[in-house]
Order: structure tokens, then C-alpha cells, then sequence
């Protein structure tokens, strides 16, 4: 069941496991923390989570095209990884709304730092055959800490302390056992010959053939893709209490934890486009679903649903990416994936908020499904599949 997990793969999945659970027992109650502790208004609020996710997303393409030219990813995967341990706790320190801004921008600053190499070193560190199975289990393995995390959080408060700082100050527990795992266990995955050398800028890596389109259908797909924020903010208008919210959301993540790594096992046997395109087309029916429910059990069918296109899809399309690419431009390509999707998730949110508050929430889901239907169709029509040929390449 887990051939294809190397030694590489499974640290780096306890890796993230751990940093999420570290990440998690913070960013939950960081919205209560800033209004309720530090006394900043929701507006703050969004500013922070602006400026992190387009430096993350901007030091995501940066990072892996670095990555290729340095033939080193794991000093940029230990570096960012390390960045983000030492800054996230030190919310636990924190006496002004603009300390907080500075330690999440940090905190990103390591995300975008880490992600593209780490994603290279992935594909690196397993045959091109189970590229599919090894992405999965690492999502997987993210997925659990992102589930872990809230509930131990949640734990802490309900029988230790009610002090949110503790909370804060406990989270770098788990984020420095993850730093060491990565020093001492995590190797360096032969480099392939021919990695890029000398100054070409970013022009010599930008995407081009199949794989430029691809991550121009991406970012279509991403403009109807908005934050699962709304998500929840759907339940609660259709029933769904305070108190079950945070079970909706664990019960959500389990449902991604349990399928992305069958699914992505799957994409290495039946092809990788295939099983993007059932993704798509589940987040499409998911959200026409969303527009039109009307009761609380449809909410929570429907998360379960649609919890099934990331299982489909997460690991599936950076396997796919890494097929389209030789070993020497893997850190850009993952580099431009996530720039991608980095840059469309902050427009997609904005007009899907517009389109609910003007004309209701029909209308923004639909818009989000229609997205979806057509990145699917234009997946279909102008990306084919790799050749295992070229696979084989890896």
C-alpha cells in the first residue's frame, strides 16, 4: 500500500504533519486574540492575511527557481522551515497588533521559502511511477496536522489554561521536532545533470508548451476558487451552530486526510489529467450544491463531497506538473504552480464576495462552478497527457 514512501517522502510528511500542528494551535485563535487582546478591529486582520499570502506566494516562485540553480534544496527547505519555527511562537510575546503583522509576515516569509524546493525534492526523492501516491501521503500527512493542531489546541484550553499565549508558546514544540527531522533526516536527492547555471533571470524560466497552459488554465480554475471561509459562513446561515462549526470544519479535513492519498496513488495507474478533470468537476457540483442547499444535513453532505476534490486533485496536480518537466526545472515549474494560484486567490475571493453581497449566494457559487467547468473543458481540449516516455525522464 505505501511503495513509493522513501525515506525522503515520509520525513518530509512528518514534517509537515508537525508544522502544521504547530501552525494550528495558533491561527484559529489568532482573529480572537488580535480583537479580544490587542484590541485591532477585522480590518487589521485582513491586512495581515493579505500581505502574508502575496509574499508567500511571490517567495514561492523565487525560492524554486533558486532551488534549480543552487542544485541545494534542502538548505532552502531547512532554511524556511527553520524561519517559521522561530517566528510563529513568538505571537505568545506579542503587544501590539503591528508585532503580530511582523511575525506573520515572517512566518510566510519561511512558507514561501520552503514550499517550491521542498515540492522539487519530492519528485526528486521518488520514481516518476509513484509520483502520484507520494504527493498524496504527503497531503495527507498535512491534512492530519491541520486537524491535529485545533483539536489539541482546543484541548489545552478546555482542561489546562485558558491563557492564549500559553497556547502560543507551546505550538514551537512541534515546529522545532519538525527542523530536526529535517536535519537529520532528510537527504539530498542526486542532483540531475544539466541544472540550470550562470544569470537568466526569470525569463529563461518561464513555463512554456503544456505545461504554460496548464498553469493558465490553473489560474482560471483559481479565479472561481474562492477562501472555504465562505464556506463556513454558508453553513452558518443555513443552521449550522457556532458550537458544530468547528466540528463541520475537523470533519472536513478528515474527509481530505482519508482521500488524497488513495486518489493519488490512483492518478499513477489511470493518468493524472483524468483524475484533475473528476476534481474539477466535483468542486463544480459541489458549488452549485452550496448555492442552492437549504438545510443543515445538505451542509454537511455537501463538505463531505467536496472534500473529495482535494483528495482528487492536491497531490494529483503537482504529480502532473512534475511530469511535464525535467529534473533540473522542477523547483521553477513548482515555483510558477504556486505563484499561480497565489496570484489568483486573492481576486477570486474579493469578486466572490461582491457577487454575495449584491446579488446572493447562488450567483457566487455559480460563478465558481461555471470557472471549474470551463478550466475543465479547456484542460481537456489543450493539455494532453504526458507520455510515460517522458515521465520516465524523471
Amino acid at each position: 500500500m505505501f511503495s513509493g514512501i522513501t525515506g525522503n517522502v515520509l520525513i518530509l510528511g512528518l514534517v509537515s504533519l508537525l508544522t502544521d500542528v504547530s501552525s494550528e494551535m495558533i491561527y484559529p485563535l489568532l482573529p480572537l486574540f488580535l480583537t479580544s487582546v490587542l484590541g485591532a478591529g477585522p480590518a487589521f486582520l485582513g491586512v495581515i492575511e493579505g500581505v502574508a499570502e502575496s509574499t508567500a506566494a511571490l517567495l514561492k516562485l523565487v525560492s524554486g527557481i533558486w532551488s534549480d540553480r543552487v542544485r541545494r534544496r534542502k538548505r532552502l527547505v531547512l532554511g524556511g522551515y527553520g524561519l517559521s519555527a522561530l517566528a510563529r511562537p513568538l505571537v505568545a510575546l506579542a503587544t501590539g497588533p503591528l508585532a503580530v503583522l511582523a511575525i506573520r509576515f515572517t512566518d510566510r516569509i519561511g512558507k514561501g521559502v520552503r514550499t517550491s524546493p521542498r515540492d522539487a525534492l519530492i519528485a526528486d526523492s521518488v520514481a516518476p511511477q509513484l509520483r502520484g501516491r507520494a504527493y498524496g501521503f504527503h497531503r495527507s500527512m498535512d491534512h492530519a496536522g491541520a486537524l491535529l493542531g485545533p483539536l489539541l489546541a482546543t484541548a489545552l484550553l478546555a482542561t489546562w489554561t485558558k491563557n492564549l499565549r500559553v497556547i502560543f508558546a507551546l505550538a514551537a514544540i512541534p515546529g522545532f521536532l519538525a527542523v530536526l527531522l529535517i536535519v537529520l533526516k532528510v537527504r539530498e536527492a542526486a542532483a540531475a545533470e544539466g541544472f540550470l547555471r550562470g544569470n537568466g533571470g526569470f525569463l529563461r524560466n518561464l513555463p512554456r508548451g503544456p505545461m504554460r497552459r496548464f498553469l493558465l488554465i490553473l489560474l482560471l480554475f483559481t479565479l472561481g476558487n474562492s477562501t472555504d471561509a465562505f464556506l463556513l459562513l454558508r453553513a452558518g446561515d443555513l443552521g449550522v451552530s457556532a458550537v458544530a462549526i468547528p466540528l463541520l470544519w475537523a470533519f472536513f479535513h478528515v474527509v481530505k486526510m482519508a482521500s488524497v492519498y488513495p486518489f493519488g496513488a490512483l492518478s499513477d495507474r489511470l493518468g493524472r489529467r483524468g483524475m484533475i478533470l473528476a476534481g474539477w468537476g466535483v468542486y463544480a457540483l459541489a458549488y452549485l450544491g452550496f448555492g442552492r442547499a437549504s438545510s443543515e444535513w445538505q451542509i454537511w453532505a455537501l463538505f463531505a463531497f467536496y472534500g473529495l476534490f482535494y483528495g482528487l486533485t492536491e497531490g494529483t496536480e503537482k504529480a502532473l506538473l512534475a511530469d511535464m518537466v525535467p529534473a533540473e526545472q522542477r523547483g521553477s515549474a513548482f515555483g510558477w504552480y504556486h505563484c499561480a494560484i497565489g496570484i489568483g486567490a486573492l481576486p477570486a475571493s474579493l469578486l466572490f464576495g461582491w457577487l454575495w453581497q449584491q446579488f446572493g449566494a447562488a450567483a457566487a457559487f455559480d460563478l465558481g462552478a461555471g470557472l471549474a467547468g470551463l478550466a475543465a473543458l479547456l484542460l481537456w481540449l489543450l493539455v494532453p497527457a504526458p507520455k510515460r516516455g517522458r515521465e520516465a525522464q524523471g
